[in-house]
Order: structure tokens, then sequence, then C-alpha cells
């Protein structure tokens, strides 16, 4: 029963009852004190009127006291009732029938798509990675105001209960290609439990806050249990453990000695400062720039006279020897790493996890909490200046900010950088909409929790796609181009027109990555592309 009829039923049993109390008084009133003695369906007549104002006062005027002040009683009370009655029954009632219905099934004929209960932050960074890949989806939201904004937004969505089969079955679960439970750890564990029951064979992938409780949802039946602590953790100690290598991290092959990687830019590195044409990146690496994230805002192609700096992320395509040449140009002029250089402040399920990986890759830490147990170094508020100048920030060269709460680490994040304006500061984020004030506030680096879990979620899903991107979908095609056959690459003006770039051309078995301007392309060449979603669509009608 809605929450609006409860209230409205013991509203009604509520009025009923002080409709029928006034009654026997007004019945007693006008025998004891008018000497007017009334029948009972006359004293409810008069009750009713009175609190309905339609016809009050017919026994007017009352001559004694008591019967006067029980009748302005019984007035107040009536106008009580009326203002009670609007916002309990009459504008819930109204709204009701306004508002949008939200489907309970789907109402359209859906395969291989994919079921996510329910809508939550990284929920919508996956269900932006599955429109870039054109991939259908439904939400299945139990709380219906939530599905209605869901619905109204435009997002796929039923108001359904998701630990229900007839929620699975609405959603068509025998044509979906995976479930996603995303709600809580107990929840999720129902959901493995009732999605198994309806479709055994179709793919269910399980979200977890605490990681020890991951073999409870394997037990469920959860064909993958993924836990975004734990990755967000594993990413942020990723920037650091790089930073000292050339290894190039999570590059992602595309084929034969040719992959795509994302380079942060350091502070202090020699492309700090200058515009991406005043870099020579291409003519110092080899390797083809084909995005990059300024502040937290992508752009594909960037612009030529986008200015680099400390936490510019760059989107880089080509083969190995030259990524790892650019990650080189990339990297700072950095000392050897010592004790105490890099800080993690908040050693919660985050920061433990950065903390491990870095011990693994023998780097030594000093770790700050508020809280005093095993594995931290520094107790105190990060947040003051005497806890961080304990913990060496002012000597030292990276901290990472592992704290939960973003108020906080953009605090943290102004006072550190004032105490130490050389410092690499790389942080974490709950919500991807506050990064850009992260930035602002001096971070050199961000990664949302939220934004890297979806990326992960989508990354299962989508099994034969690698997902790369952080905000926006960058892929890479192979396809001919006969339109361009004897033109070269300037010449045709591929970037201008389509917003793409030939990263490489396959020619005779060979692939080609030393792709410039004046590069010639053969009618038979083919073309290796990377760009958006809409970017290959543009070359792909306009130019094949």
């Amino acid at each position: 029963m809605g929450k609006w009829r409860r209230r409205a039923m013991y509203y009604f049993f509520s009025l009923i009852i002080i409709i029928f109390g006034y009654t026997g008084a007004y019945y007693y009133g006008m025998r004891m004190y008018e000497d007017k003695p009334k029948t009972f369906i006359r004293s409810l007549q008069v009750v009713i009127e009175t609190f309905t104002m339609t016809g009050f006062g017919s026994d007017a005027p009352w001559l004694s006291p008591e019967m006067n002040i029980f009748v302005i009683l019984m007035d107040l009370t009536g106008v009580g009732l009326l203002l009670v009655a609007l916002p309990v029954f009459v504008i819930p009632l109204f709204e009701e029938v306004l508002s949008i219905t939200v489907p309970t099934a789907l109402e359209e004929e859906l395969s291989d798509h994919v079921i996510i209960c329910s809508y939550t932050p990284r929920g919508e960074t996956l269900i932006a990675e599955l429109n870039s890949w054109g991939v259908e989806y439904v939400i299945v939201e139990p709380d219906r105001d939530r599905a209605s904004d869901l619905y109204e937004a435009g997002y796929s969505v039923i108001h359904q209960d998701p630990e229900s089969v007839t929620g699975f079955e609405n959603a068509r679960m025998s044509d979906a290609q995976a479930v996603v439970a995303d709600v809580s750890d107990e929840v999720d564990v129902s959901i493995v439990l009732t999605a198994k029951e309806v479709a055994e064979d179709v793919r269910v992938i399980s979200v977890v806050e605490e990681p020890d409780r991951s073999i409870y949802h394997r037990l469920a039946g959860a064909d993958v249990v993924l836990s975004p602590r734990q990755l967000l953790g594993e990413s942020l100690a990723t920037k650091v453990t790089t930073a000292v290598t050339t290894d190039l991290g999570d590059a992602i092959e595309i084929g034969e000695d040719f992959e795509i990687a994302e380079l942060p830019i350091h502070r202090g590195s020699d492309l700090v400062g200058r515009t991406l044409a005043e870099s020579g990146i291409r003519e110092r690496s080899g390797a083809n720039v084909i995005g990059a994230w300024f502040h937290g805002e992508f752009e594909s192609p960037p612009s030529p006279d986008s200015v680099l700096d400390g936490g510019t992320i760059l989107l880089t395509a080509g083969r190995e020897p030259q990524l790892e040449q650019l990650k080189q140009l990339t990297m700072s002029d950095m000392r050897e790493f010592n004790r105490g250089e890099t800080i993690i402040v908040g050693y919660g399920e985050v920061g433990a996890y950065v903390s491990n990986i870095l011990s693994e890759a023998g780097l030594p830490s000093t770790v700050v909490d508020w809280i005093e147990k095993d594995g931290v170094d520094v107790v105190g508020d990060a947040t003051e200046l005497e806890t961080l100048r304990e913990a060496g920030v002012k000597e030292a060269h990276t901290v990472i900010l592992a704290l939960p709460d973003d108020t906080t680490a953009q605090f943290a994040t102004l006072i550190i950088r004032d105490l130490n304006p050389d410092i690499e500061i790389i942080a974490r984020a709950e919500v991807a909409e506050t990064m850009a004030k992260m930035y602002r506030a001096g971070a050199d680096y961000v990664l949302s929790l939220a934004t890297v879990s979806g990326r992960m979620l989508a990354s299962t899903i989508l099994e034969d796609e690698e997902v790369i991107s952080p905000d926006t979908q960058v892929q890479v095609i192979r396809t001919t181009a006969p339109r361009l056959g004897g033109q070269t690459v300037g010449g045709a003006r591929v970037r201008t027109r389509t917003g793409c770039t030939v990263v490489g051309v396959e020619r005779n078995g060979d692939i080609i990555t030393d792709v410039g301007p004046d590069f010639r392309i053969r009618s038979d060449d083919w073309l290796l592309i990377a760009g958006t979603d809409d970017g290959t669509n543009k070359f792909t009608e306009l130019m094949c």
C-alpha cells in the first residue's frame, strides 16, 4: 500500500472518531447548557456543517458560555482538519494522478541487454560506457520516485523489485547478456540468488563494499564479484609505481606491437607549460596523441593550442618503444625514492590497498590517519598543519589522498599544495562531479570511485571490447578508405573533418605507425582510425 494511502486511511478513521466525539458532546451540551435538546442526527448534521463550512450557525445564538466556547473549539478543529487533509491526502492524490507512469515491464523487445539493479553513481558511468558501445540496458529500480526521475530523464528503467522473480521476468532476463547487482552487500546476495533462479545461464556481476564478503556472493552464484574500493586503491597506487619505471601500466594492445595507453604528465616534466603543438610529441617519440584529459575534461582530438600541465593525461597510440619514449617525456627528473617520500593520507580500505601495493613494489610510505591502528605512522587530522608537517609533507615527493570525504580531501589538497608547491598530489574522489574542484584545489591526478568502478563493470561486461576512457569512449577501427587513395593525411584533413586520428596504416601485412601529414594513402591501404564513436561514424560516412 502506498505511503499516502496509509496516511489517508489513518486520517479517515481519525476523522470519524473526532466527528462522532463532537456529535456526542454537542448532543449533551444542547441538552444540559442550552435546554434545547437535539436529536443525535441533528447534532451530527451541525458538526458536519461546521467541519465542512457548508452551513454552520443554524442553532445560533448559543446563550451559555460553555456552548460558545465549545462551538469556537469545533470551528478551529474543522479548519485544522482541512489544513491537515491537504498535504496528507489531497496533494499526494493529485501528484499521483498527474505524475508520469513508470513502466513495470520492458515496453520494447530487447536482446543481449544489461540489467542494472539499481541506479548508483557508478551505474551512471557504466550506462555511459554501454551507450558508447551501442549496448542496450534496463535499470530495475524499486524506489518509485527515483524510477520516475530516471524515466523522465530518458533512462531505460522499470519500477520493480530486483529481489523478485517478477522483476527479472519483466526485465526479460532470459534474453539479457548480464545482470549487475549494485545495491548493498546483503541485498546484492538476494539479487544474485533470484537472478540465478530465473535464468541460470545469464552472467551475474555483483559489487561488494566489504571485500571479505565476496565469498558469500560467489556462494550465492555470482559469476564475477568486484570490489570498487580495492580497484580504486590499485589504480591510485599504479600512478606511483609506474611513475618510477618505464612500464606502460594498463596499455591496451590493438595489434601486434601496437598499443593505446593513458600517460599522465607529471609535475616537473619537460612538457609542462607547452602547448600540444610546441611539445613536439610526435616528432620526439613517434606516438600519436588521440585524446587528452585537461583537469578531468576530455578532448578528442585535443587542440594544438591546448596547454599541457601537471595532471594532463594523454591518450596515446603507437608501438611499444614509441610509447615508452613518450613515457620518459611525461616523467619529471625524479630523484630516487627514499623512505617517507610517498605519504598516504587516509588508512581506510582504499588507503590500505595503496599501502600494500607500494610495499610490494619496494616503495616505503608514511601513512596518516586520524585513528590510531596498525599500519598508521602519524595519527592526526589531515587538515591540520601540525599533522602534515609531522608526516613530512614539506620534504615528500608524492602524497596520495585516500580520504572518503570529498570536501575534506579538497581542503587537505589546498593545505598540502601550500606547504609544498612541488609535491605531486594524487587524490581519490567519491563522485565524478567533484573531480574538477579537486583539480582546482591543486591535485595533479584525480580518480573517482564511481568512474573507476563503472569502467571496470563495463570492461567486465564488454568482454570483447577494451574500455579505456574515464568519461568518453575512444575506439580504434580498422577500415579501408578508397576515397582517400592518392591523398596525403594532411591534404585529406582527416582530423579537421572528422575529429579522428590516423594512428597507423596496414600495408602489405605490415603496420606503419610513422603516419605524418605528408604520408600518402593508397586506395588498398587498411587504416587504423582512433576517435570517439561520433568521430569514427563520421569518418566512415565521409571517407569510406
